[in-house]
Parts: structure tokens; C-alpha cells; sequence
């Protein structure tokens, strides 16, 4: 085991969610963890999605290029700046209660806000429009509606994949930047991130 602060080694233990407690004590343990680990020790398909599930609990974690069984450099993960970390964040995110959800449908109509496609209720996942890793939870109190939006299943995932590439996602944390890309339409949302890659 690295040599952690106690305080440290006793949070990543206590954290409940299965996912990031085992990407969590696997760094604890070794140091990092790289996506090959993530899917054949752990079977985590998703492996960005996995580490994603332990900085949305305020763990800070930094991505390294390692090399894989193969040869070929993938991404692997370790714990970032300890004094980043945010321990009022580890119970997560909150549950959406049902009713919520009916007042985004109500709001926007059930239909994704990137696609524009129409669904049923049960297949349009809330998102959060600044995502949970820049902003946190928004509102812990009445939560407003402007500040989420409903969205097939495809339109989240590939929301995530851009978002989680976004030099404002990695470094700068600034919600105002995720305002003025996600509020324009979904053309203007992945150019605008693959744009800031490019320049990065």
C-alpha cells in the first residue's frame, strides 16, 4: 500500500457505492489503476465510467498513459491533490425523486433535449446541464428545472464521452464554459468540446 494519510485511507474505505470503493482500494493498493485492470480484474466494460463514479464522490484522480498487456498506451488513473479532496461530496449524487422527473416532462416535453427525439417517460435519463464533476448537485434544497435536462440513453452516453474529454471537465472546473456549450444544439455541443481538444 502507498503511504496515505490515514484520514485519507479510512474515507476510501468508507465509501459504499461497490465501483469506486474497487477502483478507489485498487489505487490504495498499487498505486494506480488502468483501464485494462478495470475490465479484466473488475469487468467494468466502461472503465472512464468507473473512475468517473469516484471524482463524482470528490476523490480527485489524475489520468496517466500506461502501457497494456499489448503494448498499446492506454489510460490509467491515480489519486490527484489530496488537498482537492471533497469529502462533502461523498454521499454522491442524489436520487431523482419520480416526481421530478415529471416536472422536467412537464417543462420540456418528453422528449431528449440533444436529438429531439420523442420517448417515453422510462427512457429519458435526467442529466445534470453542468455536469456533476464541474458543479455538483445543483440545488440541495428545490432543485430548479433550468438546470437539468432529460435525454435518450445514446445522447447521455455520448454526452458523457465529450464531456469527460473537455479541457474545461479536466482542468479549468468553470460552470459558466459548460453553460454556453450545452445550452446550444447538439451540433454546437460536441464541435464545441472537440474544438477545445484540439487547441489543448
Amino acid at each position: 500500500m502507498q503511504d496515505y494519510p490515514e484520514w485519507f485511507v479510512n474515507l476510501i474505505r468508507s465509501i459504499a457505492n461497490k465501483r469506486p470503493k474497487v477502483v478507489g482500494l485498487h489505487i490504495l493498493e498499487h498505486g494506480s489503476i488502468s483501464t485494462e485492470e478495470l475490465e479484466t480484474l473488475y469487468g467494468y466494460k466502461h472503465a472512464p465510467r468507473a473512475a468517473r463514479d469516484l471524482r463524482e464522490l470528490g476523490i480527485p484522480l489524475e489520468t496517466i498513459r500506461v502501457k497494456n498487456s499489448a503494448g498499446r498506451s492506454i489510460a490509467a488513473y491515480r489519486f490527484g491533490d489530496l488537498a482537492a479532496v471533497r469529502q462533502d461530496r461523498l454521499a454522491g449524487r442524489t436520487v431523482f425523486p419520480k416526481q421530478f422527473k415529471q416536472q422536467l416532462i412537464a417543462h420540456y416535453g418528453a422528449r431528449c433535449s440533444i436529438c429531439g427525439g420523442k420517448f417515453e417517460a422510462r427512457y429519458l435519463q435526467i442529466d445534470h446541464r453542468v455536469p456533476y464533476e464541474v458543479a455538483g448537485d445543483q440545488g440541495l434544497g428545490e432543485r430548479n428545472v433550468e438546470d437539468y435536462q432529460l435525454l435518450c440513453g445514446e445522447c447521455n452516453r455520448a454526452k458523457s464521452w465529450s464531456c469527460e474529454h473537455c479541457p474545461n471537465w479536466l482542468q479549468e472546473k468553470q460552470p459558466q464554459i459548460c453553460l454556453t456549450c450545452l445550452l446550444g444544439k447538439a451540433r454546437i455541443l460536441y464541435s464545441c468540446c472537440i474544438t477545445k481538444n484540439s487547441q489543448s
